[in-house]
C-alpha cells in the first residue's frame, strides 16, 4: 500500500476543449473575412461602411482576447484529508471582513457572515478574525459583541453535528424537521434551542438598528461618542480573545474602525485592507490571510484546509494566493440580471488558470503576508536576511513608524514559521494596534505602492493582483464542492448597473496608468498571454463605444434608407448569418454544460447589452471627467440584500431610478422604434428602399435586448421609467431623427 505522506495535496490537469477551439477559430475566421469584405466595397459605401468596419475590427479584437484567455483551462482537484499525514502543524489564518455602510450592509448580514468563518473546520487558535467598519457604526459594534455570545453556541454546534452550512439564516431557512425522520432527538432540541437564540440575536440587532441613539456611550460604547463618519480617531477593540489557546474553542474576534480625517485621503476598500494588513501583523501575524466581503459567507466548512492543500503543495512556491470563484445564494431563476458569473468562471476564469493565474477578485481569496508585503518570487531567505539586518529607519520608510509592525514583517519575510512576532494576549496589542491605523500612518511609505493593497483605482483588487503577477507569482483557482462562498448579488437596475460602472472605471483607471498590463509585460514579469488577459477586462469601457454605434446603425439606416449590411440575395450575406449563428450556438452550448437553460443565455445576453451601452458607457465618461481635472471617480457601495422573498411576484423586474445611466437604454428603445415605424409606413417610398432585412432584423433584436427598457415605458413606480429620463430620450432622438433627415 502507498504511503500517504507521498501523496498530493492536489492534483491539476489541463481540460480538454479542441472542440471548443475549432469552434473559436471558425469564429475568428468569420470575423476576418467580413472584415476583409468590408475593405472591398469600402470605397462604393463610405461612411456607414467605415463605421460598420471600425466596430467589428474592435470585435475581432476582442474576439483574440477571449480565444486567449479561454485557450488552456487548468482544473485543481484538492484532498484536504491528506493534510493531516503531511503538514506536522498547519499555519495560522487571519480572516478579514469588510463592511462600510451599515445601512446598504445591514449588520445582520456581516454578523453572518463572521459566524461562517469562526465556525471553519479549521483549529480555532489557528483563526483570527478581524472586522473592518469603516462607517464606525456603534450598530456594527454591538452586533458583533452580541454575535460572540451566540458564537459560544453556535460554534461548538456546528461541529459536534458537523453541520455543512455554517451561516445561521441560511441554515434555519432550509432546515425541515418534519421531512427528516432518522435524526436525534438531542439533534433536534440543540438546533430548536439554537433557532431560538438566532431569533432573539436578530431582534436585538434590528432593535439597534430602530434606535441606533439609544446606546449608552459609555464603558466599551465610549469610543462612539460624539463619532462622526468621516472625521474620527481609530477604534481597534478585541471582542473575544481566545486566551486558553483552544484549538475547540471561539476564534479571537477583533473590531476596528480606522481614523479618518478629512485632510487625509482613506483609499476606500484598499485602504480597509492596508489597515487589517498591519493590525493583524501586530497581534496575531499569520503568514496566511483571507478577505471577504461583509455578505460572502463561508459555505465551505473546509474551505482554509482546501486553499491549504494548493499553498502548501509540492509546487507552491510561486502561489501568492488562491482565489475562489464568486457564488451567489438565493438566485433567482434564470439570472435575470446577468449576475451569476458562472459562465464567465468556468470557462474565462479556469482559462487564465492556465497561463499565470486567476485574477484577484477581492473576496474569498487566501493570501501570503509576504507576497502583500511586497516579496517577489526570486528572493531567497538569504536575501530576505536584509530586513532584518537593515538599519531601524530604512526598514520604517517601507513599513511605517511602528517598531513592532517593523519587527512582525521582517520575520514574515524571513518566513520564520512558527517562530513570527506574536504576543501571547492579543489584547496587548490594542495599544499598537491603534497606532497603525491612524490616518496619518502609511505618509511617506511604501503602503499602496509597493506594500499592501495598491491604489489609484476602485478596483484595487486587479490592481493589487496584477502588482503581484507582475513580480512573477502565480496564482490559483480554488473550486471545492460545496462552492466555497457564498454572497448576495445586487437586484434591480440601479445596483446592478452602479456595480458595473465601477468596475468599467477600475479597470479603465488600471489601464491608463503607470501599474497598466502592457507595462508590466515591458517592466515586469507579467507573461504575453497574462497581459492579454488582463486586457481582456481592462478594456470592457471602451467595448461600449463600438457597441453603442453597432447598435445604432440599423436603425440610422432604416431612416436614411440605407444599409450597413450585404442583401439576402448576395453571396456574402451568409458571412454575418453564419457569423451570428455558430457564434449564438457556441454560447448557448457553454450554458448548457455549466447547467444553466437556455432563458439564462438570454437574459445575460440581454444584460450584456445593456450593461455594455449604459453602465459600461459611464464608466468611460467617469474616467475622462477624471482625466480632465473636473472630478475624481468614486466607490460607490452597492445595497446588500440576506435574501429575496419567493413569494413576491414582482421578483426579477428591472426597477429604475432617475440615474443618467438610464438615458442611453431608453433612447435605444425610442430611435428602433420609431426607425421601424418610420420605414413600415413608407416613408421613404419615392426611393428605392435599399435597407435589407438584416437592418431590419438587427432593429428587432435590439428592442428584444432593450426589453425592460421597453416595459418601463409603461411601468409604473420603481418598475417605470421616470418622466425626466422619457424626456431626455425623446429630445435626443428628435435631433437623431433631424440630424439623419
Amino acid at each position: 500500500m502507498a504511503n500517504p505522506i507521498t501523496f498530493p495535496l492536489h492534483e491539476k490537469f489541463l481540460r480538454k476543449n479542441t472542440l471548443e477551439r475549432i469552434t473559436e477559430l471558425i469564429i475568428f475566421f468569420l470575423l476576418l473575412t467580413l472584415l476583409i469584405y468590408r475593405l472591398r466595397f469600402f470605397q462604393a459605401q463610405g461612411f456607414i461602411w467605415l463605421l460598420a468596419f471600425l466596430c467589428e475590427s474592435w470585435f475581432t479584437f476582442n474576439w483574440i482576447l477571449i480565444m486567449n484567455a479561454k485557450w488552456n483551462p487548468l482544473v485543481f482537484k484538492t484532498f484536504p484529508s491528506r493534510l493531516s499525514p503531511r503538514i506536522n502543524e498547519l499555519p495560522p489564518v487571519d480572516l478579514f471582513v469588510t463592511t462600510a455602510d451599515p445601512v446598504l450592509e445591514p449588520p445582520i448580514i456581516t454578523v453572518n457572515t463572521v459566524l461562517s468563518l469562526l465556525a471553519l473546520d479549521y483549529p480555532a487558535n489557528k483563526l483570527a478574525c478581524y472586522v473592518s467598519d469603516d462607517a464606525a457604526s456603534p450598530v456594527t459594534f454591538y452586533s458583533l459583541v452580541e454575535a460572540i455570545e451566540f458564537a459560544q453556541l453556535w460554534v461548538p454546534f456546528c461541529k459536534k453535528y458537523n453541520i455543512q452550512i455554517r451561516a445561521p439564516f441560511q441554515y434555519f431557512s432550509t432546515i425541515d424537521f418534519e421531512d427528516q425522520t432518522d435524526v436525534s432527538s438531542e439533534f433536534q432540541m440543540d438546533s430548536i434551542r439554537l433557532q431560538d437564540e438566532y431569533s432573539q440575536l436578530c431582534r436585538k440587532i434590528e432593535a439597534a438598528e430602530q434606535n441606533s441613539s439609544s446606546f449608552d456611550l459609555t464603558s466599551e460604547f465610549s469610543a462612539f461618542s460624539k463619532i462622526e463618519r468621516r472625521n474620527h480617531q481609530t477604534i481597534v477593540k478585541v471582542v473575544w480573545e481566545n486566551k486558553d489557546n483552544l484549538s475547540n474553542g471561539v476564534p479571537h474576534l477583533v473590531y476596528v474602525s480606522r481614523e479618518k480625517r478629512p485632510k487625509y485621503p482613506h483609499h476606500y476598500k484598499a485602504g480597509a485592507m492596508n489597515v487589517l494588513t498591519r493590525v493583524s501583523g501586530v497581534m496575531t501575524n499569520s503568514p496566511f490571510m483571507l478577505n471577504v466581503d461583509c455578505d460572502m459567507f463561508a459555505n465551505n466548512p473546509e474551505i482554509v484546509l482546501h486553499a491549504m492543500c494548493l499553498l502548501l503543495g509540492s509546487d507552491n512556491e510561486r502561489v501568492a494566493f488562491v482565489q475562489c470563484p464568486q457564488h451567489f445564494y438565493g438566485r433567482l431563476k434564470d439570472d435575470p440580471f446577468g449576475n451569476g458569473l458562472v459562465v464567465i468562471q468556468e470557462y474565462v476564469g479556469r482559462g487564465i488558470g492556465g497561463i499565470q493565474g486567476p485574477f484577484y477578485g477581492g473576496t474569498g481569496c487566501f493570501h501570503r503576508r509576504k507576497v502583500i508585503y511586497g516579496l517577489s518570487p526570486g528572493e531567497t531567505k538569504g536575501q530576505g536576511q536584509s530586513f532584518s539586518t537593515a538599519r531601524d529607519e530604512a526598514l520604517k520608510l517601507k513599513f511605517g513608524r511602528s517598531s513592532q509592525l517593523v519587527k512582525s514583517a521582517s520575520q514574515t519575510l524571513l518566513d520564520l514559521g512558527e517562530n513570527l512576532n506574536c504576543p501571547s494576549y492579543i489584547s496587548s496589542s490594542v495599544k499598537v494596534a491603534t497606532q497603525v491605523a491612524d490616518c496619518s500612518y502609511e505618509s511617506n511609505t511604501l503602503w499602496g505602492t509597493k506594500i499592501g493593497w495598491v491604489y489609484g483605482s476602485t478596483v484595487e483588487d486587479v490592481l493589487t493582483g496584477l502588482g503581484i503577477h507582475a513580480r512573477g507569482w502565480r496564482s490559483v483557482y480554488c473550486t471545492p464542492d460545496p462552492p466555497a462562498f457564498l454572497g448576495c448579488a445586487p437586484s434591480g437596475g440601479p445596483a446592478c448597473l452602479t456595480q458595473q460602472k465601477r468596475w468599467a472605471t477600475g479597470l479603465l483607471e488600471i489601464l491608463v496608468s503607470g501599474n497598466s498590463p502592457i507595462v508590466a509585460t515591458i517592466e515586469g514579469n507579467l507573461r504575453l498571454r497574462q497581459c492579454l488577459g488582463y486586457l481582456y477586462i481592462n478594456t470592457w469601457g471602451l467595448r461600449s463605444i463600438p457597441e453603442l454605434c453597432y447598435t445604432i446603425l440599423p436603425a440610422y439606416c432604416l431612416l436614411t434608407n440605407k444599409s450597413f449590411l450585404p442583401k439576402v440575395s448576395e453571396h456574402a450575406f451568409l458571412i454575418p448569418s453564419s457569423l451570428i449563428v455558430i457564434y449564438n450556438l457556441y454560447t448557448v452550448s457553454e450554458y448548457l454544460r455549466s447547467g444553466l437553460s437556455v432563458k439564462a443565455w438570454w437574459n445575460n445576453q440581454r444584460m450584456m447589452r445593456i450593461t455594455t451601452v449604459t453602465a459600461w458607457l459611464f464608466g468611460v465618461m467617469s474616467l475622462l471627467l477624471k482625466l480632465l481635472g473636473i472630478s475624481d471617480t468614486v466607490f460607490e457601495i452597492t445595497r446588500k440584500d440576506q435574501g429575496n422573498d419567493p413569494t413576491d411576484v414582482d421578483l426579477g423586474r428591472f426597477t429604475f431610478d432617475d440615474s443618467p445611466m438610464f438615458v442611453p437604454g431608453t433612447t435605444l428603445v425610442l430611435l428602433h422604434i420609431s426607425a421601424l415605424v418610420l420605414s413600415l409606413i413608407g416613408i421613404h417610398s419615392q426611393f428605392e428602399f435599399r435597407s435589407g432585412l438584416g437592418e431590419v432584423i438587427c432593429s428587432a433584436v435590439v428592442l428584444l435586448s432593450f426589453l425592460p427598457f421597453l416595459k418601463g415605458l409603461f411601468g409604473k413606480g420603481s418598475y417605470g421609467l421616470p418622466t425626466s429620463t422619457i424626456c431626455k430620450s425623446v429630445a435626443l432622438v428628435g435631433l437623431f431623427i433631424h440630424y439623419c433627415r
